[in-house]
């Protein structure tokens, strides 16, 4: 398995990660906890060795899934997970202040049966507590043995810099793929800066990119893309025609759409590490796979150039929700 280190930290894992969300949350009906462990075993035997979950997802389940799954392999591996959204009367809400961050890493250090934290970010930032305090409760929770590193997710570039200057970040966490580009705005160019990792979430798409998904396609009532303005009947077919230039690579390459979106992410900075989920093996072999295809300076110039080329139809999340206000702060 190939190795990549996030920034400049030291903080190595593998150069491709799991994201454990959609085991148990956000994408339908919760999987078979049994099957799940197993498939994170076959990860683990796979070669990966860094995977991410948090606090609210389930919430608390995942966590635990997580704990139990990868207990048998402390100190081989490397466990992501978020503090900062708690869930209140069904709803969620930023909390980020003091006592609920300590609250919350004690509760994630019991369900993911650790006695430090690898990697802890904060989920999404609260408006109401100053970045430097939370950087401040992270540096003494840091001190007392408790986390080893430190993160933001979905946080804007002004953030990250006064977060920085008082505990520097190992790595920040945003939606990035061929669907989704903005970081490369200003995000990537800061990150670089600064010797920050960069972990993609949704680096397919949220499996749009896999090419399977088109304007027929239905949700389930608890799947999150059924509330997506991309993935609106629409929107999935006004942007297919992005799939049908990922599956020509796709063909040239003799891979598949998901490890051409995968390989384009790997070749765009040594620091980042993109955490694709799955609850299938095939699907775990597969993006693991994109390790093996490797995209010349031409042929990723050849894939630009067509890229440029293409809109995009639909926003990441419904203008005016919370999902939407949460980003880039």
């Amino acid at each position: 398995m190939q190795k990549r280190q996030l920034g400049k930290s030291g903080l190595e894992v593998s150069a491709i990660g799991l994201g454990c969300m959609g085991m148990s949350y956000g994408y339908g009906p919760a999987a078979d906890k049994n099957e799940m462990i197993a498939l994170i075993h076959a990860a683990v035997e796979r070669g990966v060795t860094f995977f991410d979950t948090a606090e609210v997802y389930g919430p608390y389940v995942n966590e635990e899934l997580v704990g139990e799954a990868l207990a048998p392999f402390k100190g081989e591996v490397v466990i992501a997970t978020k503090f900062g959204i708690q869930l209140k009367d069904g709803k969620q809400v930023l909390d980020s202040k003091p006592e609920t961050i300590r609250r919350s890493v004690e509760g994630s250090l019991k369900r993911l049966r650790v006695e430090a934290i690898d990697l802890y970010y904060q989920h999404r930032v609260d408006p109401d507590v100053p970045i430097e305090e939370v950087a401040g409760v992270i540096q003494d929770l840091m001190k007392e043995g408790k986390i080893r590193h430190w993160g933001l997710s979905e946080a804007g570039v002004q953030t990250i810099r006064r977060a920085h200057a008082v505990e520097p970040l190992t790595a920040v966490q945003s939606e990035y793929s061929l669907w989704w580009r903005s970081p490369e705005e200003e995000l990537l160019p800061a990150l670089e800066e600064l010797g920050i990792g960069f972990v993609p979430f949704s680096p397919l798409g949220k499996g749009f990119l896999t090419g399977a998904i088109d304007r027929n396609a239905t949700f389930a009532e608890s799947d999150f893309r059924r509330i997506v303005p991309r993935f609106q009947p629409e929107n999935l077919e006004a942007n297919q025609g992005l799939v049908e230039l990922i599956k020509r690579f796709a063909a040239e390459k003799q891979a598949t759409p998901a490890q051409i979106a995968l390989a384009w992410l790997l070749a765009q900075k040594p620091w980042i590490v993109p955490i694709p989920g799955t609850r299938k093996l095939e699907r775990l072999e597969e993006n693991l796979g994109a390790l093996e295809v490797v995209l010349t300076a031409e042929e990723l110039q050849r894939l630009n150039d067509a890229l440029a080329n293409i809109d995009i139809a639909g926003d990441r999340y419904p203008a005016g929700s919370d999902f939407a206000k949460r980003v880039s702060k």
